[in-house]
Formats: C-alpha cells, structure tokens, sequence
C-alpha cells in the first residue's frame, strides 16, 4: 500500500532496465514508484487505485513510454484523458520517436512533457520535479476555487436569508400598522354597541308594555321586519364580530410572532406556540379547494422545555418547510388523489428537542437527496422554487443553533424532516 504522504509517480515502459533505473534514480530523490510494464497493467493499477483511494491513491504523475507491446502509450494516455479519475494525472511521455509528428501527437492527446531517449536521470528528475510542483500547485488553486466558491455560496445564501427577514419584517409592520387601527376602532366600538342596543330593547319592551296597542302603520312596520328576531340576530351579529376582530387579534400577533425580527439575540421561546403560529399563516393553504380535499395536520406534541433560539429565523425554517410539505401532498393529489396528511411530532431525545415534520406526498430519490440542501438546487418548476429555502433552513439550524437538520425519504411514501436542537 503506497503511503499518502509520499510523492507517487507511476512508471510505464516494457524495458525492465529502463524501469530499473528510473525507480532507483526516482526513489533517491525521495518519491514512491510503482512500476507497469505495459499499458493494460497502468489501466489496471490506475483503475484499483480509483476504486479505493484510501488505501492505493493515485498516482500524482506518470511517466509513459509510447511504444509498448499490446496498447502503445499513445492509446493508454488517451484512455487515461477519458476516464475522469485519471484524466487530471500529468502523463510526461518517454520515447525514442523524437519526431515532430510524434510529439504534437503526444502533446494533443493531453501529454504534458515530452522525453527522449536515450535520457539522462538528472534530466528526468528535473522535469518530474517540475512537473510535480506544478501538479501541487494546480490542486492547492483547485482547492482554493473549490473553498471559495463554498464561501460565496455561504454568503449568497445569508444575503438571501437576511433579506428575507428584513423584507419580511417590514411587511408585517406595515401590515401591523394597516391592521391595528381600524383593529381598535372595531375592538372599542362593540362594546359600546352591545350596551346600546341592550338599552333599546329595553326602550322597546317598554313601549309595548306601555302601549300595547301600537298604531297601524307602526304594527305593519312590526310585522315586516320582524321585530323580535332583528332584535335577537343583531346581538349574535355583534357577538360574532367580536370574535371575528379577535381572529384578527390572533393572526396579526402570529404575524408578529412569527417575523420577530426585532429579536437579534438567542431567547428561550415555546416551540409548539411557533408551530401553531406558522400553521396559522399557512392555514389558507391547508383548506378543501373544491376539487382538493382539506389537507389533515397531525399534531403528536410531547412535552418539550422552552428552547434557547432566534425567533425569527427559526420561524423561517418551520415556514419553510411546512409549506414544502403542503407542496408535496398537493403534487401526490394530483397523482393518484390520496388523502393528504402532515404530522408533526415533537420530543427530547439525548438531551436536544426533535421536532419532525412529515407529509404522504411522493417522496424523493437518493439521488435527489444527495443534492437536497445545496445552494440554488430545487426540484420544482420555473419560477416556483428558488432552491434556497432548504439550504438556508439548514444553514440556520446548524451554524446558528448548533443543531442539526435530516430528511428520509421513500419513493411513493412520503418525505420527514427532523430538527435537532440543542436543550
């Protein structure tokens, strides 16, 4: 098994002298060599190496001679540049054919380097040298444009996330506002109303006592309106628009619940209280629409400690899911119109709150699970999904509370998210 820490170089030539003395001349300047003696063995040794890397890295260059029996190394380096494991290994051919047309065909087939023979082993260790440093420094930048790019998906994926919560936090004070002030004018107004139409009653149940008899057009009058029942259904009218006005009351608090994007500080809040609050939001969603049946929500809650959180991202990621949820059963209804269920489960298990959120929609692939929370990835149609909303509930669940987010999904059954949260 060759070490992960040493300079690996891969030697291809049929000559046992030639392999000889480039090991031997290899490994005093201090890399590891294996050795092929044609172009079948390299592909062989190449391919297991690909397999388990762990335990046979690849090769961090090749030197291939051309003319092999069997496949010659123009044909082995092409096989090489076409397999994508091997395709990014440095091939420096060595060869007597010191033609031209040789060595443009060499350098066309992905070659980096060109050696004659008869060599010298002080120019061989130098171009390997060479080329191996420059090996080193294309992965480090390869490495580097991979960390960068992570970063600048990180940080998009917080722009976006930040500017939703503004965004979101400016619409619900508006709304507040709109909402708020004909709110009281109506909340300060029924009570005052109820009174009146109390006293009346009373009026008019004295004048019947009082006059009995009352004139003619006033006794048709009477009749027309029906009197008693105006009387009756105006105050089930009053009563009903005080629980209406205290509906909104309820809505216009979920709404500030649920944005809270006046908290930028870690606070223990009830959990159950932001569920039912971003169910409430979401309700309309949840209703018969005709031809779809209402969508069943399940709540199983345990009971659960307040949990230290940031109330307005937390809100997002609950918002974010559900309405995923609800997009899936909507998507299985239009399949096979089964009945549509969302449960919600809530516990502590080893010292952190679970909370799962499940739906019987169609479910998901592996290999769409594979790519579930990553940046700009979505399932849906244009103009749909933005394929941010899983990676910033992630993002908001592990790098701001420490927790954890999961998903299992079976094909035709159904998808559950659980969120881990630190107690």
């Amino acid at each position: 098994m060759i070490e992960p820490d040493k300079k690996f170089i891969l030697i291809v030539d049929d000559s046992s002298t030639n392999l000889s003395v480039l090991s031997q001349a290899l490994k005093t300047a201090g890399y590891k060599v294996r050795v092929a003696v044609d172009g079948f063995s390299a592909i062989a040794i190449l391919e297991k190496c690909a397999i388990a890397p762990a335990k046979n890295p690849l090769p961090e260059l090749i030197l291939l001679d051309v003319q092999m029996p069997g496949i010659d190394g123009f044909e082995t380096c092409r096989q090489l540049k076409t397999n994508p494991a091997t395709a990014a290994i440095p091939v420096i051919f060595m060869t007597a054919l010191a033609d031209a047309e040789s060595k443009i065909k060499g350098l066309s087939l992905g070659a980096v380097d060109y050696i004659t023979k008869p060599f010298e082993q002080d120019e061989v260790i130098a171009r390997v040298n060479i080329h191996w440093r420059l090996k080193q420094l294309t992965d480090n930048l390869e490495q580097q444009v991979a960390e960068r790019t992570c970063a600048l998906q990180q940080a998009q994926v917080q722009l976006v996330q930040q500017e939703k919560l503004s965004a979101l936090g400016q619409l619900v004070a508006g709304v507040a506002h709109e909402i708020n002030n004909p709110l009281s004018f109506m909340v300060s107004n029924i009570a005052p109303a109820k009174e009146y139409l109390a006293e009346i009653t009373e009026l008019l149940s004295l004048y019947q006592k009082h006059y009995p008899e009352p004139a003619p057009d006033i006794a048709i009058k009477i009749d027309e309106i029906d009197l008693e029942f105006v009387i009756e259904d105006f105050s089930h009218l009053l009563d009903s628009m005080q629980v209406g006005t205290e509906r909104i009351k309820d809505i216009s608090l979920s709404l500030r619940n649920f944005a809270r994007s006046d908290v930028d500080t870690a606070t223990p809040i009830d959990l159950h209280e932001t569920l039912d609050s971003t169910l409430l939001l979401l309700k309309h969603r949840l209703k018969d629409r005709g031809a779809r049946p209402e969508i069943e929500v399940i709540q199983n809650y345990g009971e659960l400690p307040p949990i230290k959180c940031y109330p307005g991202p937390m809100n997002q990621v609950f918002m974010n899911l559900l309405a995923n949820a609800i997009d899936a059963v909507e998507d299985a209804w239009e399949k096979d119109q089964r009945c549509l269920t969302i449960t919600i489960c809530t516990e502590v298990l080893r010292e952190s709150a679970i909370v799962r959120i499940a739906d019987n929609g169609l479910g998901m692939t592996e290999e769409i699970q594979k790519h579930l929370f990553e940046p700009l990835f979505t399932t849906k149609a244009v103009g749909k999904g933005t394929g941010l909303g899983l990676s910033i509930a992630q993002q908001i669940v592990t790098d701001k509370h420490g927790g954890q987010l999961f998903c299992k999904s079976l094909a035709d059954r159904g998808t559950e998210f659980a969120i881990e949260l630190p107690i």
